[in-house]
């Protein structure tokens, strides 16, 4: 059996729309999971036409996924940082203030495509932030850095039900430590900026945080909890972020690059954090 999951932005999701899918798929009946904004219904099998069906969709502010119904609860949350817990990629901000912002978001916006290698790719751009005095970092935290709308619900009802949540970024400690801290996530990895006489070095200590590290962290965290990798949901933007996506039982990618998103079968670019919730059967009414 599957579940099929319609979300928009609030008061967007038209009532007559979510019963037209459901009888057009033979679907039972719908379940409203917060009125005018999501809902949801089993269908027996995935419909032929789930991604013809999808496009017509996005078109109208909506989000689909259909997925298995059984395990869709998840006992952990993985999660990228930059532009998934947060709005912003901190290392722009930070080379915004060192005056390189056009060159450092050319390369981000490459490296999070898959056009670059990210390992080298972050060293190039951490190269270019080289000589920015360290209170820049606390400047960008407090000036230019905000969450994700629905991170701290999305957090909150999760360690509710008892899941564990693990922030995993290729970003840097400095910002992890603090968003870790803010939403409330159980633990946190990321890179660490190398700092000299109050300046940035223009290194990044090794090993550095990729692709890779992030799927080792998944299988890492997993086996230390007795988990499996299905009781994972893992959510992020970037290319780097594929193969945790991929590897956990439910991978979202949230309003991701289209070559990212082309990659993952959830995707949700409409909704805000607390689709996670929806996607998973919870409701608005046990949102903590």
């Amino acid at each position: 059996m599957f579940t099929a999951t319609l979300i928009a932005p609030p008061g967007a999701l038209d009532p007559a729309l979510v019963e037209n899918l459901r009888n057009a798929w033979g679907g039972g009946d719908a379940l409203w999971l917060s009125p005018d904004e999501a809902a949801e219904f089993a269908v027996e099998a995935v419909p032929e036409n789930r991604w013809a069906v999808w496009e017509d969709l996005q078109e109208m502010r909506v989000d689909l996924v259909v997925q298995p119904t059984e395990g869709r609860r998840k006992k952990m949350l993985l999660a990228d940082m930059d532009c998934t817990m947060t709005q912003q990629e901190c290392i722009d901000e930070l080379a915004d203030v060192a005056g390189a912002g056009e060159a450092v978001r050319a390369i981000t916006k490459r490296a999070m495509n898959g056009e670059l290698n990210f390992v080298e790719a972050l060293k190039a751009r951490v190269a270019l932030l080289r000589g920015l005095p360290e209170d820049a970092l606390a400047e960008v935290w407090e000036n230019r850095i905000t969450y994700m709308p629905g991170g701290a619900v999305l957090l909150a009802t999760m360690k509710a039900q008892g899941a564990h949540c693990a922030l995993v970024s290729g970003g840097f400690s400095y910002f992890t430590e603090k968003v870790a801290a803010g939403l409330g996530f159980d633990e946190e990895r990321a890179n660490r900026l190398l700092i000299e006489n109050g300046q940035l070095t223009g290194d990044v200590g090794e090993p550095i945080l990729g692709r890779e590290a992030k799927i080792a962290a998944l299988e890492e965290i997993v086996a230390r909890l007795g988990i499996a990798e299905a009781d994972v949901i893992a959510v992020g933007d970037g290319a780097n972020d594929l193969g945790m996506l991929a590897r956990a039982g439910t991978g979202v990618a949230l309003h991701a690059k289209p070559a990212v998103a082309a990659q993952c079968e959830v995707r949700v670019n409409h909704g805000d954090l607390t689709a996670l919730l929806f996607l998973q059967g919870i409701g608005r009414d046990e949102f903590v």
